[in-house]
């Protein structure tokens, strides 16, 4: 690694040099572990697993994560290789699909990619939209756009240039989305990923034909301009955005135009956290939102909002329960002190995760807080059957994961990371023995 003391002393030409080696790095890092990826799934074929509980509930399958003409993989392969590398299990089986392809589908592309004359992501971005494709059609589309996915045009050109291509390989496939998207009418919150949807904000999508959409746009157009004539000083209505998003409100809940605005909404539920401390920092949080000021609760949810405070969860104190079945208060408490999936990497929040026994149920696990994990239904499977994944939760939501390869993963509110100088026989050995975890303000280090 070079240090900022070596680079600056460089000149300008020496940082160039240095930046495009970097660059080259990063292209060769990411084929080698794209090379890796391919054998990973070489070496966990389907034939691994144990024909006789294929069939019982929740036991590991065999997946196709490529396109047609790959082999199929263990499905739980890809969680291991993808803790390894930081990523999802999610994360890991798209990579792991990516590699397959471009080996089995994608030869001349793949030899480009090994060449250092094509990025990965333009390659992984032409499996994506290829897979699924028969084995024909996708050589097809490799043919046709592996002279330009050096680089030599834009990425937006280029995702033009795989969209046309990829129509032109399979039109049945083409008309077949058209008609899918044809049917695929919705009317939903959007996820608040975008900076746009940030400070308070939020946005709701209407897809349907173009004759609804321009009928929809119509009536809020027309009501807009009907509240700008009857109410020209309100300061509620001062913009014509104002009125649409009020003319919108109008339309949805069958009210007269000059309804107020308390009468629109209708009944739902937000979940504030908030702190009455002295310490407090007068940031609040929405549940599935993100941070907010106390400013905009007072301001924007004041005048509308009925609030029901409820005091904070003792989460020590909640009492262990003698039954498998999980109260709703445990539940509450599991979402409060580890609001996402505790599988390594892994990323959901939402409240709807199946809660684990840590240690479980039926080999002496109590039901209490202390002993729950929320995970996805995937890695829950994991967990129960996959051979040699390991958990321990030595303090209440503080999670200890020991990966069938000897690697250490701690997993808490914060997120995870893999602990440094864990693979030794010594402490692989111990797993099965009180662990001594020396907790640093970091969390960082284990013994």
């Amino acid at each position: 690694m070079t240090t900022a003391d070596a680079l600056a002393g460089l000149s300008e030409e020496e940082l160039l040099d240095a930046a495009g080696a970097c660059a080259e790095a990063i292209r060769d890092a990411e084929t080698d572990l794209l090379r890796l990826a391919y054998e990973w799934a070489i070496v966990h074929p389907a034939d691994r697993l144990d024909p006789d509980g294929a069939d019982r509930p929740g036991r590991e399958r065999a997946r196709q994560l490529g396109g047609e003409g790959t082999p199929e993989v263990c499905e739980f392969a890809a969680a291991q290789f993808g803790a390894r590398i930081g990523r999802s299990p999610y994360a890991a089986a798209a990579l792991i699909g990516d590699a397959l392809d471009l080996q089995h589908r994608h030869p001349k592309l793949w030899a480009r990619v090994q060449a250092g004359q094509v990025r990965a992501s333009y390659a992984r971005h032409v499996t994506a939209k290829t897979r699924s494709l028969t084995l024909e059609q996708a050589g097809y589309v490799d043919a046709a756009v592996v002279e330009s996915a050096d680089g030599r045009i834009t990425w937006s050109r280029f995702e033009a240039l795989v969209a046309g291509k990829v129509a032109q390989a399979a039109p049945e496939v083409a008309r077949a989305k058209e008609e899918r998207a044809a049917k695929a009418r919705f009317a939903k919150k959007t996820r608040p990923s975008c900076s746009d949807e940030a400070h308070g904000m939020a946005s709701f999508l209407v897809h349907a034909d173009l004759a609804t959409i321009e009928a929809i746009d119509g009536y809020v157009t027309a009501k807009a301009a009907e509240l700008a004539d009857r109410f020209p000083d309100a300061e509620h209505l001062a913009t014509d955005d104002d009125r649409r998003v009020h003319a919108f409100l109008v339309m949805v809940a069958g009210a007269p135009t000059d309804t107020d605005l308390p009468d629109l909404l209708p009944q739902v539920c937000l979940f504030v956290h908030t702190y009455a401390g002295p310490d407090r920092e007068e940031i609040v949080r929405v549940e599935g939102h993100g941070p907010v000021t106390e400013a905009w609760v007072r301001e924007l949810l004041g005048p509308h909002a009925k609030f029901t405070i409820r005091p904070v969860l003792d989460l020590a104190g909640q009492a262990p329960v003698d039954s498998y079945e999980i109260p709703d208060r445990h539940r509450r408490a599991v979402h409060l002190m580890t609001p996402a999936d505790t599988f390594p990497y892994a990323s959901s929040t939402t409240r709807s995760m199946q809660v684990d026994h840590t240690i479980p149920y039926h080999h002496g696990g109590v039901s209490g807080v202390g002993n729950y994990g929320p995970m996805t239904t995937l890695h829950h499977r994991i967990k129960t059957h996959a051979k040699d994944w390991k958990v321990q939760q030595p303090f209440p939501g503080i999670y200890l994961w020991r990966d069938p390869h000897g690697a250490f993963y701690l997993v808490d509110h914060t997120g995870t990371r893999q602990l440094p100088n864990t693979r030794r026989p010594l402490v692989v050995e111990l797993w099965h023995s009180p662990i001594n975890i020396q907790i640093a303000d970091d969390y960082t280090t284990a013994a």
